[in-house]
């Protein structure tokens, strides 16, 4: 026998299903900003990278034990501390939850898109703490919030989904260099150690290969061919205006470069041989400026203004 179904049976099971979906890979995505579409798994399930909730750190002369000169580490310092964050060890982990100078801070990494971010977590005098949900918007992480499970757009600094939808996280100033340099400016720094309590081969970078590539794994709505899709850069948003400074334009020039956004004037510092932004306002205060990969810049901001170096 048959089954008949009428329109308004149909229209509950599709609501059904649908619910269904929203609710299958962990989160409510039933109130969303971005297309649902558009978010996609980046394979891992939820925690599946597991974030880091209680970091274990050394003295800079200690971290000399895994750390080579070269290694690449995002640096950040707040009320006069200084903690490094090795790039091997957030491509395996991507979220470190932290205290730094007696402020939380949660620290984000996308291998992705090359993108080391760092925030301050706290929402409505609640300290919120991050984990990896193992899915991706515009090839950039969604992390999500233990205390609501909202999604939450790295790049975008805002939950796209969940009970704090459109909640901006506050970016907070941080740098991309090597260790040397990093250690060199730094000596009393704190590094995060390779005793995340998870057995990983730090080492073994997964993604190699990746990085010269023009390919790249996931799709992003918009792209622009202006540079390399793996071109780094120093990007900045002012208000409702953004700019991109390439690694390639800024190595054009002599550093420091006197620039202007709108009526804004900054200053953007760039070094060749550690390969390390910065951008600071005419006091000498740094700027929370986003480093990354040219495309994944574009996607979020493709309004973007471009600096151009002069040969």
């Amino acid at each position: 026998m048959k089954t008949r179904y009428t329109v308004g049976s149909l229209v509950l099971l599709i609501i059904f299903l649908g619910l269904g979906v929203f609710l299958l890979s962990g989160f409510d995505k039933s109130r969303h900003i971005v297309a649902l579409n558009e978010i996609v798994s980046g394979g891992p399930p939820k925690d599946g990278i597991p974030a880091i909730l209680f970091p274990d750190f050394v003295k800079g002369a200690q971290a000399n034990r895994f750390m080579l000169p070269d290694d690449r580490i995002l640096g950040l310092t707040l009320n006069n501390q200084a903690k490094a964050y090795p790039i091997k060890i957030l491509n395996w982990h991507e979220i470190v939850n932290d205290k730094i100078g007696g402020q939380a801070v949660v620290v984000t990494y996308c291998p992705l898109c090359g993108t080391g971010m760092v925030f301050n977590p706290k929402v409505e005098d609640k300290i919120l703490t991050f984990g990896v949900s193992g899915l991706l918007y515009q090839s950039d992480m969604l992390l999500y919030d233990h205390q609501t499970e909202s999604l939450w757009s790295q790049i975008k600094s805002q939950a796209v989904t969940g009970d704090l939808i459109g909640t901006m996280l506050q970016l907070l100033p941080s740098v991309q260099t090597t260790w040397k340099e990093w250690l060199e400016k730094y000596p009393e720094t704190r590094v995060l150690s390779t005793n995340t309590g998870y057995t990983r081969n730090y080492e073994r970078d997964p993604y190699q290969g990746y990085y010269k590539s023009r390919e790249l794994y996931f799709g992003v709505n918009r792209k622009s061919d202006l540079f390399h899709p793996k071109e780094r850069i120093i990007g900045i948003q002012m208000g409702s205006r953004a700019k991109a400074y390439p690694f390639s334009e800024l190595a054009k020039v002599n550093s420091p470069v006197q620039d202007k956004i709108g009526n804004r004037k900054i200053v953007v510092s760039f070094d060749r041989g550690s390969q390390t932004a910065s951008i600071h306002d005419t006091k000498g205060n740094e700027l929370p400026a986003v480093v990354g990969f040219w495309f994944a810049w574009f996607a979020f901001h493709p309004e973007t203004e471009i600096y151009k170096g002069k040969i």
